[in-house]
């Protein structure tokens, strides 16, 4: 069987969480789908400043994670991630043929867009937290990778942070494309954040968590701290409301198999054409 070399830029700080499990499970199952050997290795980008080596690698897919995305400044593993980063977007300018493919999941998203000064990356009036509707822009309906997906798509959102003040000057000279905002709050007098941007042919992320699957999310709801934790900052009606997402076949359970299988799907058939 083929193999192609997959990397995984952990954000984690070694955190326990669902995401880690749930990317390397979609990598395997899209092995098999694409009849690869997709061949991962993981690499922890903020405990050990580890990036990897773009020589290595086709596909790389970079994790959410907790804190800020302002925490790293002057920290070695951040120096090293902005200049992977670089080194991705150089490559890819430079080299007509042979790409390299890149996926920025929620924490990577804000630093990326940091990084590309795509917007203002600031913490939010209050925390994101459950299975939100996300709506497509009109450059996100035509989007390869959200084929199948309703407008509005469901995600599962945990942050405290966000994107706003676009810069539209910016984003053009990258030639990215806005795909989604927010879910619509009419009664809310405040800006739609960024959820979901393709900065090239080969990088694309989101702010939400595509990753995320119903058994994951059930294992984290049903822990008893968890569950208190939720009722004392959302509230229950939060809770079995995201209970009830959980089991809709059309929310997060499509998101999931839809959006990074798409990406490594594209990544995997671009790839094979450059070794035949």
């Amino acid at each position: 069987m083929e193999k192609i070399k997959v990397a995984i830029l952990d954000l984690y700080n070694g955190i326990a969480n669902q995401g880690m499990r749930n990317i390397k499970d979609i990598i395997a199952r899209q092995s098999n789908i694409s009849e690869v050997d997709l061949e991962y290795h993981v690499y922890d980008v903020r405990g050990k400043a580890e990036v990897p080596n773009l020589d290595h690698y086709d596909i790389y897919i970079s994790t959410g994670g907790p804190g800020s995305p302002f925490e790293g400044l002057g920290q070695d593993w951040e120096t090293n991630y902005f200049k992977w980063i670089d080194t991705l977007w150089d490559f890819n300018l430079k080299n007509t043929y042979h790409k390299k493919y890149g996926f920025f999941i929620c924490h990577s998203f804000q630093m990326i867009c940091r990084h590309f000064e795509l917007g203002k990356v600031c913490k939010r009036r209050s925390t994101s937290f459950g299975v939100f509707p996300i709506h497509k822009t009109l450059s996100g309906e035509r989007e390869m990778f959200f084929d199948d997906l309703p407008d509005p798509m469901f995600g599962v959102d945990n942050r405290d942070w966000q994107v706003i003040e676009l810069n539209k000057a910016k984003i053009q000279a990258l030639g990215a494309e806005i795909l989604a905002l927010e879910k619509i709050r009419p009664h809310i007098d405040l800006e739609r954040s960024l959820m979901a941007i393709r900065l090239s042919n080969e990088v694309f992320a989101t702010q939400f968590h595509p990753e995320a699957d119903p058994d994951g999310m059930m294992v984290y709801l049903k822990d008893d701290a968890k569950r208190q934790q939720i009722f004392e900052h959302h509230g229950e009606e939060k809770y079995y409301e995201m209970l009830h997402h959980l089991n809709d076949p059309d929310k997060i359970r499509l998101t999931q198999k839809t959006i990074i299988p798409n990406f490594l799907a594209q990544s995997i058939e671009a790839t094979q054409k450059v070794f035949l």
